[in-house]
């Protein structure tokens, strides 16, 4: 039975109510049996999703509300996951744009509303959680207004239908003082302003893959929006690449659409839905699936390309392969390989060395996500040092520029302004709102590595930052690096509570009592910035006197824990961070210390 289709996606920022809001148009369209016991966050399955309670994969969903079908596809907030709201966009017909009634319009917000805009799309505004004690709807709807304006909109896009939301509770609302138990308006707002999708199913069978997902029984599933005709399985369908060269003849073998949170077998699929279909191993995202009589693909648009870069390659440590199932430089590579099939804003190439290979993504969380998998997944390599990516115009260089906003008690802004103007940061502006100061700058992406973790310390964690690439602008000079040398092991071996006694007003260490590391491994930062070199496993000479070391007389400081991100943030370019499925380590890149000294008279 076919029903009228309505496809639309939910755009954001981070963390201002995306997901919860799919939570409750599941819930309120009768997708859910009553005694069906959900999870909260039900779109977020990855692990790391759930653990950081981002979503970085877009999910297709759909749900059946008076007789209207509609397919909802939740998208990451992260400005690290853009080409993921890129590509997704194109999927789709219409755009609730969800803003946070206390945040407002932040940088991520103004990333996905200008791409939505520039695809012609008419953005419904939701203003969610109207409830908060210092929400401010009224300001933030002008804010919203004055961005539409900012980015250009038409005439007809800034006549945008707004809405109220307490999303967590599954309540929106027409007007703020309007009495609603649920979402019904926004079901009518989706339904009678998202236009229907185009449904010629006269035409000869397209559709653009926007998504790739794999499934072990059937291999690699294509997911777009069928542009025109019907599809039916064991239908013969070509693969063509973006330039309309044919990747693979093939018949449908699986046919889906979206029900819920499942896929639902089917036996066609019909212009305008959104489908799923399996039998086409080569497919990659931007690719179409096109009938015989006519193999023009669909015109498909590259993203926006990555700023930042790091080098993944085989780990060469002396503990290399104790903790890892995937270890060779061919493991390394295919593992690569396999993400850029279904992340499309990442690039990876080859370097001079076969071990090393250059990983370039939107930031450094993205890379981060990436290397995680990995090591959860049993990979064990090192990476280098995050770096951002310069271009050159004439004879000009170019670098990245972000748009921060940190949003911080106003005890601590001046030292978050001070931060930031010495990493060659541009103030753009700084209001008050309540006790909190908003403050916005324009900063080069290289000086926003370990920025982070450095503003959370000043501010005693308090601070919310939000960041989002600006544009390619001239360099800025000269930045400031790491102030502290690395506390560098001299000898292989377990470290001593005897070593560290004696070394601990040198500096903060990362390492435990007891644990094994090697010569080259970085186990602590120097008070100083030179680098230093100790022997951190030497024991006591036992004696006559005293046969055995007390542990009660030796009291050592708690070590510093680091998580992958403060990892990454924290070495310098002569650094590597060792990652293993159980470890991470950081260490030199020569691990000789006479090679160290040859390689840094060099530079």
């Amino acid at each position: 039975m076919s029903y009228p289709i309505r496809n639309i996606a939910i755009i954001a920022h981070v963390d201002h109510g995306k997901t919860t809001l799919v939570d409750q148009l599941l819930r309120q369209s009768g997708t859910f049996r009553d005694n069906q016991e959900i999870a909260e966050r039900v779109m977020d399955s990855g692990d790391i999703e759930k653990e950081r309670g981002i979503t970085i994969s877009a999910k297709n969903t759909a749900v059946l509300w008076n007789g209207t079908k509609i397919n909802i596809v939740d998208t990451p907030g992260h400005s690290d996951f853009g080409g993921e709201v890129e590509r997704i966009l194109k999927m789709v017909n219409g755009v609730i744009l969800l803003v946070d009634a206390a945040e407002g319009p932040l940088p991520q917000t103004r990333f996905v509303l200008r791409k939505s805009l520039n695809l012609g799309y008419r953005p419904i505004v939701v203003i969610n959680k109207i409830d908060r004690h210092d929400a401010r709807a009224e300001d933030v709807l002008d804010e919203v207004f004055d961005l539409f304006v900012n980015l250009e909109a038409t005439d007809e896009q800034l006549d945008f239908p707004v809405l109220y939301a307490i999303g967590i509770n599954g309540i929106a609302k027409n007007n703020m003082d309007d009495d609603s138990k649920d979402l019904n308006p926004l079901f009518e707002m989706i339904v009678n302003h998202v236009p229907a999708p185009d449904t010629d199913i006269s035409l000869p069978f397209k559709m653009l893959v926007s998504n790739v997902e794999w499934n072990d029984y059937v291999g690699r599933i294509a997911v777009g929006r069928v542009e025109q005709g019907v599809v039916k399985r064991n239908n013969p369908i070509v693969l063509v690449d973006r330039n309309g060269v044919v990747k693979q003849k093939a018949k449908v073998t699986k046919l889906f659409t979206y029900n819920g949170l499942d896929k639902i077998p089917v036996d066609e699929g019909v212009a305008g839905d959104i489908i799923a279909l399996a039998g086409y191993e080569d497919t990659g995202i931007g690719d179409s699936l096109v009938d015989e009589s006519d193999l023009n693909p669909i015109t498909y648009y590259d993203i926006d390309q990555p700023t930042i870069s790091m080098f993944f390659r085989v780990n060469d440590s002396p503990f290399a392969g104790r903790e890892g199932k995937f270890v060779t430089s061919n493991q390394i590579r295919d593992r690569l390989i396999k993400e850029l099939r279904t992340n499309v804003s990442l690039k990876v190439s080859p370097t001079e060395s076969p071990d090393v290979y250059r990983v370039a993504g939107r930031g450094e969380l993205q890379l981060s996500i990436l290397i995680e998998n990995m090591r959860r997944e049993g990979y064990e390599f090192s990476v280098s040092r995050p770096e951002v990516i310069f271009k050159e115009e004439g004879s000009q260089l170019l670098e990245p520029i972000e748009e921060v906003i940190v949003n911080v008690p106003e005890e601590y802004s001046s030292r978050v302004i001070d931060i930031l103007l010495a990493r060659k940061g541009m103030m753009e502006s700084m209001t008050q709102e309540l006790e909190n100061s908003r403050i916005a700058f324009k900063v080069p992406s290289r000086g926003l590595i370990g920025f982070r973790n450095d503003v959370l310390t000043e501010t005693k964690g308090t601070a919310l930052i939000h960041q989002q690439f600006f544009a390619y602008e001239p360099h800025r000079g000269v930045m400031p690096g790491r102030q502290n040398g690395s506390i560098v092991a001299q000898d292989k071996g377990a470290i001593t509570a005897y070593a560290l006694e004696g070394l601990q007003d040198r500096g903060l260490f990362f390492v435990e009592v007891g644990s094994e590391v090697y010569s080259g491994q970085v186990v602590g930062s120097n008070n100083r910035s030179e680098d230093l070199l100790v022997n951190v496993v030497k024991k006591k000479n036992l004696t006559n006197h005293r046969a055995a070391q007390t542990s009660d007389s030796v009291k050592i400081n708690t070590p510093l824990k680091f998580s992958l991100e403060k990892c990454l943030e924290y070495i310098e370019d002569d650094e590597l961070l060792e990652v293993t499925p159980e470890s991470l380590r950081i260490r030199k890149k020569y691990l000789d210390h006479n090679e160290r000294k040859r390689h840094g008279s060099k530079s």
